[in-house]
């Protein structure tokens, strides 16, 4: 049940991952990006991929699966909200809320990933979008006080990563028979 609507809404994870390689670039390309810009450009992505993540939650709420959806929108739209809330946020508070949000997020993948294992081959690129969340999510947490360029291009190059592995993703769950 759980990959039949993780199939439907392939090009969901695909949208997302090109959001999150075109917010990667961004970064990227301009790493003298001031706070108030990344502010800005993290809260609308965050707010966006939230708001995707809800239409799906609501699309299948009668599934077990809705509440992971729901609870990853909403993780997503209360980041991004506080984010337009606080601009004069210091890049240290910036940095917890986007470790905080990489971790869950982490945690839901994996979590999806683990339930996914035995009807997708190549639930590996969700496992490892988690992992990869995790991991940047700690490494801010560890090292808040990094300065901003580093930062900046750190995100940039995870959310890149990020993006490429939801794209890989959302072609193979649309590629993949659904075995009832």
């Amino acid at each position: 049940a759980m990959l039949t609507i993780i199939r439907r809404d392939w090009w969901i994870y695909v949208l997302r991952g090109i959001l999150a390689i075109a917010f990667g670039l961004l970064a990227s390309i301009w790493p003298g990006l001031t706070i108030g810009v990344l502010v800005v450009l993290f809260g609308i992505y965050v707010i966006f991929e939230g708001f995707l993540a809800l239409s799906a939650a609501f699309r299948h709420r009668q599934r077990p699966i809705w509440w992971v959806l729901l609870l990853e929108g909403l993780a997503g739209i209360v980041v991004g909200i506080f984010a337009f809330i606080w601009p004069g946020l210091t890049a240290v508070i910036l940095l917890i809320f986007i470790a905080i949000w990489a971790i869950l997020t982490g945690i839901l993948e994996i979590a999806a990933a683990i339930q996914l294992r035995r009807q997708l081959k190549g639930e590996w690129a969700l496992a490892l979008t988690g992992v990869l969340s995790i991991m940047i999510g700690l490494l801010l947490l560890s090292n808040p006080g990094a300065g901003a360029v580093a930062v900046v291009w750190l995100i940039g190059i995870y959310a890149i990563l990020f993006g490429v592995l939801l794209t890989i993703l959302g072609f193979k769950v649309k590629n993949t028979n659904v075995q009832q």
